[in-house]
């Protein structure tokens, strides 16, 4: 039997200025042609994908962190947000001037205020992630399909992101909503640059066991590769793991291997290291 490959997208796939090697491309299709399945299991909704990623080929698509999984076209698992819950994280952020966008399958929707709030924050991103032209970086060329002035009362919602003006404003938000999930993302502690709430109990590694059991598929045969700390759990479950030579120290550590960066051709290497070409 074949592997079964979960690849996360921002840091592995792509690099993060949303550039895809064709060296992954090569490498993913050359692994499906060998008879291994291959899903990509990323934090990202489906909306913010370009058709780039899907004229790869893939098998399914684990989304919002594990809140959504599909397998050959069918939907698996999809937990959404409650419409009550998002009213209450939409009005809360608002009466702590705090700009989000909302995740959904549908589009990514931002808050009235995102678009000139994020420029300094996307910026910081993507310096974090050593990119020479950091100082070019803006909402709209990391997330260039964001929707503005759209309802932010929605039922469709996979989870959301908010900008964090402190450390403070994700222990206050831990603390009001309890009945989420909390996390923070774009550096660990007192460095993150983004809250997220999503359903509680909803990881990366539940979502490949939900994968694996409607497959009927074995964890033996599993192999993750990701870059980051919110990867871990994934690399957990899975048999063996990789991560990418530009990604996180934590995430490096907790990984059986570490191939090169992503623009440096390491998924492509990666897939040569595990035998999957």
């Amino acid at each position: 039997m074949g592997k079964i490959l979960f690849i996360d997208i921002d840091g592995t796939l792509v690099d993060y200025e949303n550039r895809l090697p064709a060296s992954a491309v090569k490498a993913i299709r050359m692994a499906r042609a060998a008879g291994h399945r291959v899903y990509l299991c990323s934090g990202r909704s489906k909306a913010e994908n370009k058709q780039e990623i899907w004229d790869i080929g893939l098998d399914g698509y684990i989304g919002g962190n594990g809140s959504y999984v599909e397998s050959d076209g069918e939907v698996v698992m999809h937990q959404l947000v409650t419409p009550g819950q998002c009213r209450r994280i939409v009005d809360w952020l608002h009466s702590r001037k705090l700009e989000f966008y909302l995740e959904s399958n549908s589009g990514l929707y931002g808050s009235e205020n995102f678009r000139q709030r994020a420029v300094p924050v996307m910026k910081e991103y993507c310096r974090r992630k050593g990119k020479a032209d950091a100082d070019q970086a803006s909402p709209d060329t990391v997330f260039p399909t964001m929707i503005y002035g759209a309802d932010l009362y929605r039922d469709d919602v996979n989870k959301v992101s908010y900008i964090l003006d402190s450390y403070q404003d994700f222990l206050d938000a831990r603390e009001q909503f309890p009945d989420l999930q909390n996390g923070t993302w774009g550096g660990a502690g007192e460095t993150a640059l983004f809250g997220d709430l999503g359903v509680k109990g909803i990881t990366k590694a539940r979502a490949v066991e939900v994968l694996l059991k409607y497959l009927n598929a074995r964890q033996e045969d599993t192999i993750a590769f990701g870059d980051a700390a919110v990867d871990i759990p994934m690399f957990e479950v899975c048999a063996q793991s990789c991560c990418m030579g530009s990604g996180g120290d934590g995430a490096k550590a907790a990984a059986d291997y570490v191939t090169t960066a992503v623009e440096e051709d390491g998924l492509y290497n990666a897939f040569v290291h595990f035998g999957l070409l």
